[in-house]
């Protein structure tokens, strides 16, 4: 892939080989870790897919009872991903949207731990893990650019967390890491508010076959953007037939067949390679 983009230092974190096949699986051991620490004997979620399947396998795991929220157009084989761990599984009409609303008024209803709602500090330090891994099999040293996708934009900004407190303890020098958002133009508020030059994100209505992602009203991303101009990142949108044409090329260069998601990163990098902001 490096050499069809011309770059000649370029990797790939894989996190299709988690247990679940996806980065979920990070944050979710440290939420229902705690959640088991907190007395709870259910854990819940919001989700487009993805995090609902690792909720749900990890509930098992450590013996608890798992709901899980998405919305009715997730893809048919997400769903068997997430029902082969048997729990209770709930589809709602609705975009992802709409069933975090309904999450939130469900958590304040019942004693459950919410992953993404009432678990979501420890949730979210659990992504860190990314940044550290990938500065240790680099060597313990930062990266020069990092390319990531952001739905809510939680994930973006541990990257670079993990990343900081590396370099605080002293274990890799000072990160001058750029970091960029990759999102789908069919979902695309964090990349709209980069572009117009603002930290205020406007919702959206998503539309794109990156399911994973589509999030119209970002929870982080106020903060995502001040991660991207801090590290004199950016970020940047392609369209579901550039998200195709990724998947394929991620495919044919290094035999990873990636869910939309990964073609939405493929795709921006490519962009961003193209036009000379990566080299």
């Amino acid at each position: 892939l490096g050499r069809e983009l011309g770059l000649d230092e370029l990797y790939i974190k894989n996190d299709c080989l988690n247990p679940t096949y996806s980065f979920k699986d990070r944050p979710v051991s440290v939420a229902v870790t705690k959640a088991q620490e907190f007395g709870f004997d259910t854990v819940a979620c919001a989700s487009t897919g993805n995090l609902a399947a690792s909720v749900a396998a990890h509930a098992i795991k450590a013996s608890m009872k798992a709901y899980v929220f998405v919305p009715s157009s997730v893809e048919s084989g997400k769903l068997v991903g997430i029902a082969i761990y048997n729990p209770i599984l709930v589809t709602v009409d609705g975009s992802y949207d709409d069933v975090n609303r309904l999450c939130a008024r469900l958590a304040e209803r019942y004693n459950w731990g919410f992953i993404n709602i009432n678990l979501r500090p420890y949730y979210a330090e659990g992504s860190k893990t990314l940044g550290y891994e990938v500065a240790e099999q680099l060597g313990w040293r930062a990266p020069d650019c990092v390319v990531a996708p952001a739905a809510s934009g939680l994930m973006f900004t541990r990257i670079w967390k993990g990343l900081d407190e590396l370099s605080m303890l002293g274990l890799i020098k000072p990160v001058n890491a750029h970091m960029y958002v990759a999102q789908a133009t069919g979902s695309s508020p964090i990349v709209n508010a980069f572009q117009m030059g603002t930290l205020h994100v406007h919702p959206v209505v998503p539309n794109t076959i990156a399911k994973s992602i589509a999030i119209g009203n970002p929870a982080d991303g106020y903060y995502a953007l001040r991660v991207a101009r801090q590290s004199g990142g950016g970020a940047c949108g392609v369209t579901d037939e550039e998200i195709i044409a990724g998947m394929e090329l991620l495919a044919q260069t290094e035999g990873i067949f990636a869910e939309a998601t990964g073609g939405v990163v493929i795709g921006v990098l490519r962009k961003l390679a193209a036009s000379g902001v990566i080299k």
